[in-house]
C-alpha cells in the first residue's frame, strides 16, 4: 500500500524545507560565512517561496480553492526550477567551468591615486562568487542550493499533478 501525500501536505513539506534552508543560509551568515552577490540573489526563491508555501498550504484545507492551489504549486515549481538553475550556475562559477559577474569574481580595477585606492580598501568588502566559503559532503552552499531547489520543484510538480487531476474527476 503507497501513501500518498494530499496537497496540504506537500505544501506543508515544501514549506517547512524551504524556511530551514534559508534560516540555515542565516545561521552560516550570523557565524561569519558571509554571502556574495550571486548567493543573496539566490535566497530572493525562498523569500517568495516560503510565504507562497504556507499560503498554499492554507488554501489546501478547503476544496474551494484547488485552483489557487495548483496556480500556487505551478508558481513553486517555476521558482524552485529557476533558483535550481541560478544554483547550478553559481556552483559554475565556483567551480571555474564559467566566469561570473564582474562584481564579485572579476578582475581588480585599478584605482586612481593610491590614496583614493587605499580609502576605497578600507571602505569596500567584496566577496568572491568565484571563492567558495564551505564544502559540505564535496558541494557548496551554492551546489546545496540547487539541489535543495530540484528537490522543492519535483515535489511541487507533484502538488500541481495532484490538484490538476482533481479537476478532471
Amino acid at each position: 500500500m503507497t501513501y500518498r501525500f494530499s496537497s496540504g501536505h506537500l505544501a506543508l513539506l515544501i514549506f517547512g524545507i524551504a524556511a530551514a534552508t534559508i534560516l540555515g543560509a542565516w545561521i552560516f551568515q550570523f557565524y561569519g560565512i558571509a554571502p556574495c552577490e550571486l548567493c543573496l540573489k539566490q535566497r530572493i526563491a525562498y523569500y517568495y517561496g516560503v510565504p507562497l508555501a504556507a499560503l498554499t498550504f492554507f488554501m489546501a484545507q478547503g476544496t474551494r480553492y484547488q485552483s489557487v492551489v495548483s496556480a500556487g504549486f505551478i508558481a513553486l515549481a517555476l521558482l524552485f526550477v529557476f533558483n535550481s538553475g541560478f544554483g547550478i550556475y553559481h556552483s559554475g562559477v565556483e567551480w571555474g567551468f564559467w566566469p561570473g559577474p564582474s562584481e564579485c569574481s572579476g578582475a581588480v580595477q585599478k584605482g586612481g591615486a593610491v590614496t583614493d585606492f587605499l580609502k576605497q580598501l578600507e571602505t569596500t568588502k567584496v566577496v568572491r562568487c568565484d571563492a567558495v566559503a564551505i564544502r559540505i559532503l564535496g558541494l557548496s552552499l551554492a551546489g546545496w542550493n540547487a539541489v535543495i531547489c530540484a528537490a522543492l520543484a519535483a515535489v511541487a510538480v507533484k502538488g500541481a499533478s495532484q490538484t490538476l487531476s482533481l479537476f478532471k474527476r
